[in-house]
């Protein structure tokens, strides 16, 4: 039976995926549980959940003598792609019930690509050969480089999820890469009903720069605007795509057959422990999204969160406040989204590079 908070969540038009996966949630039965449980229709991946699950050497033990003899990369890229396609098979029946719009298991180029166009776009291709499941969802930061590849990734048919948004102006820059991409595709005769997109917004870590500032300012007019603008930003974002997936451009695509590109609420766990655990979820609830939570948010929304439908309607003009509130103060909008871009990305590659080193040591013990 289904958690009453989780299915109002899904009852309000939000689409609820895990932001985690491991080889023992998959064997454990933990995925399918909280599948059938608190409505959990996909999977996020990233660089630091597959770093975190691999150091788990009793579960992957065995996976790691079986590439003993292959290089660090090639051994990353099949356990990882093996555990996505395995999430792909369980979460099969969920996509074929939505029409391709849930179900979807996520998996990230490599992070030191994000700054080369052409790389991105032939390891996006392999990554979706490799993981062979027509429910994956490749992911591509919507760095400068990434806009490209996103756009060429969709012509050839290839289901994406955008990573690493924080600036309103870039997810108008995704959305716009996307329609690109399914120009491209509906010129090539694809059928445009198989491709979907998700634009990953992300939301805490906007807060946790911003407060920052706002402390360092030590006015009651500052502390009086901490922890608003994650949410505001991110309703802002949801008015975009109200707008964008409202044109006669779009209204052309989606009469061949193309579906919206939804945006997805990511890095949706509280940082500050004063603000409800359910914060990013609860104020962000409108049609045709998706919040991708840590457990611990799941765990959180399932116990006290408050669902109101469409908790976003109606909410433009004091979101536009927030943000003129913080102008006023002299906190830069433009230098923060861009610091949060180039952190996101390092955080990634940094990830990248442990595991890397982990999976060096291991391969050589395993030997």
């Amino acid at each position: 039976m289904s958690n009453p908070n989780t299915q109002a969540l899904s009852d309000a038009g939000v689409s609820i995926w895990l932001d985690d996966l491991s080889r023992e949630r998959l064997t454990s039965g933990s995925l399918a549980k909280l599948i059938e449980e608190k409505n959990v229709t996909g999977v996020t991946t990233n660089p630091s959940i597959f770093a975190a699950a691999l150091s788990n050497a009793e579960v992957y033990g065995t996976a790691i003598a079986e590439h003993r003899e292959k290089s660090v990369d090639a051994a990353i890229l099949e356990i990882t792609s093996d555990d996505v396609a395995r999430a792909c098979d369980l979460f099969r029946p969920v996509y074929d019930a939505t029409g391709g719009v849930d179900g979807r298991v996520s998996i990230e180029v490599d992070p030191r690509l994000a700054h080369t166009t052409a790389e991105t776009i032939a390891q996006a291709k392999a990554l979706h050969e490799r993981v062979g499941r027509e429910n994956v969802l490749i992911k591509i930061p919507a760095t400068l480089a990434g806009l490209e590849a996103i756009s060429e990734t969709i012509a050839e048919g290839i289901s994406v999820n955008v990573t690493l948004i924080f600036s309103l102006e870039r997810y108008r820059e995704v959305i716009n890469a996307y329609l690109i991409g399914l120009e491209k595709a509906h010129a090539k005769g694809l059928d445009l009903s198989k491709i979907h997109s998700v634009a990953s917004f992300f939301v805490s870590r906007v807060d946790t720069e911003i407060d920052k500032r706002l402390d360092a300012l030590g006015t009651d007019e500052a502390a009086a605007v901490r922890g608003q603008a994650g949410v505001a930003n991110a309703r802002l974002a949801y008015q975009i795509f109200e707008e964008q997936f409202s044109t006669a451009r779009f209204e052309v695509l989606a009469a061949a057959g193309a579906n919206v590109q939804r945006p997805l609420w990511a890095s949706t766990g509280v940082k500050d422990p004063a603000y409800p655990a359910t914060l990013y979820v609860t104020e962000l609830v409108a049609p045709q999204t998706v919040n991708t939570m840590p457990e611990k948010t799941l765990d959180a929304t399932a116990a006290e969160a408050q669902v109101r439908p469409n908790a976003i309607a109606g909410s433009y003009d004091a979101a536009n406040r927030v943000l003129d509130k913080l102008a006023a103060l002299g906190i830069d909008y433009n230098q923060v989204v861009e610091q949060l871009e180039t952190e996101g990305v390092k955080k990634f590659e940094d990830s990248w590079n442990e595991l890397l080193q982990d999976m060096a040591v291991a391969l050589k013990e395993a030997k």
